[in-house]
């Protein structure tokens, strides 16, 4: 979900006072990075980020040549094999998701992540659906607008937040249909493709070009953030890594704290438990919800870690460690009971999280405090080196 700088400047703003706050749990607790450690886990962390960016647009290319596939031809199989090709990409693009929330490549003033994986979607303004606004909604079925890649990206989130016209959400919602079986995920019919005159619904054409139209934007974004990590370049790598070492850990350690607590915790697992309501799944359309919420603890883990793929590097472990073991060895064992309550996540997560639902909605919740503590123990590391995350303006 794309955040407002406001909202990001209200958690930034807590998480600042946390670290200059006079009063400390631990007053003798060591202070200061090691500066040779920090460099070497700036280093890992950007090495990660390309390949992970780099992995993400190697499947996002195989899910466009799938999507092409089935537009030209569309078949049940076609269908089904954009389907797989989708869910593969989500597997490493969610692992990229800790590099967001300090203004980086991904959502500075001229980032695509609003492009990319913005939710919730109001489906009906993109295609039909059941109920309100029925087979005429949504650009699909409004032929004045043209589908070009220009107009979709200027109709993303017009109006309101919801309004989603592209990225991931949006192909997940022209591949599936709308979630109207609670067994399991959207059963959108591979006729609504055929334009030889025995198709489903009106305007088969249009949703074929859009449903490429949005595939080919999504490897462009990718191919963007790939470049911005590339080494050996004059991109945001090279001035990342040469940045003070201290102003790159703030700068890892406020993406690892905030997607943990406030956007997986808060906004992505507690939001939903707490209306129950499936529209605030992040992946309703395909009940993929839970492998979002293993693969965002696990690229946490990750930059952690110091390790993605054959990478092994220095990571944040190691920079904490120099200065206070017993702390990295605490968030070491929260982050792991974190990522086992995510693979614990009942399938399909709007099941687990319905109101009728006991046992599902505890493990959800424990989910929850597994994430909510691990953001605690990550705010001591602040603490312990003295960050301030600036207020956005």
């Amino acid at each position: 979900m794309v955040k407002s700088l406001k909202v990001i400047a209200i958690l930034a703003s807590a998480l600042a006072f946390v670290a200059c706050g006079s009063d400390s749990s631990d007053s003798n607790a060591p202070a200061g990075l090691n500066a040779e450690t920090a460099a070497a886990a700036v280093n890992t962390y950007a090495e990660i980020a390309y390949a992970t960016y780099s992995d993400s647009l190697i499947t996002a290319q195989a899910l466009d040549q799938a999507i092409i596939a089935f537009v030209d031809a569309p078949s049940v199989d076609g269908l089904e094999a954009a389907k797989t090709a989708w869910l593969a990409a989500r597997e490493p693009y969610l692992q990229t998701e800790v590099y967001r929330f300090y203004e980086g490549p991904i959502d500075d003033a001229e980032g695509p992540e609003g492009l990319l994986n913005a939710w919730p979607m109001d489906e009906a303004y993109v295609d039909y659906v059941e109920g309100d606004g029925g087979e005429s909604s949504g650009i699909i079925n409004d032929t004045t607008v043209d589908i070009t890649a220009a107009a979709l990206e200027g109709l993303n989130e017009e109006g309101k937040d919801d309004n989603i016209a592209t990225g991931y959400h949006a192909i997940e919602f022209l591949l599936w249909g709308q979630d109207l079986d609670d067994a399991g995920p959207g059963a959108r019919p591979h006729t609504d493709y055929v334009t030889d005159g025995t198709g489903t619904t009106a305007n088969q054409d249009r949703r074929g070009l859009y449903l490429k139209t949005v595939s080919t934007l999504l490897v462009g974004h990718l191919e963007m953030l790939k470049n911005a990590w590339a080494p050996d370049a004059d991109n945001y790598r090279a001035s990342f890594v040469a940045a003070d070492p201290q102003e790159g850990i703030r700068r890892i350690m406020t993406g690892m704290i905030i997607l943990a607590g406030f956007e997986t915790g808060g906004e992505r697992v507690q939001a939903a438990l707490t209306s129950g309501d499936k529209e605030d799944e992040h992946s309703c359309f395909s009940d993929n919800t839970h492998r979002d919420m293993i693969q965002d603890v696990q690229g946490i883990v990750n930059v952690f870690k110091g390790t993605y793929g054959s990478i092994t590097g220095t990571g944040i472990k190691d920079v904490i460690e120099a200065s206070d073991a017993a702390l990295a060895a605490e968030i070491t064992g929260k982050l792991s009971e974190a990522l086992a309550a995510a693979n614990a996540l009942p399938v399909p997560f709007d099941q687990a999280i319905a109101t009728t639902n006991t046992e599902g909605r505890a493990i959800v919740e424990t989910l929850v405090t597994k994430l909510r503590s691990a953001e605690s123990s990550l705010e001591s590391a602040f603490t312990l080196f003295g960050l301030e995350i600036p207020v956005a303006e």
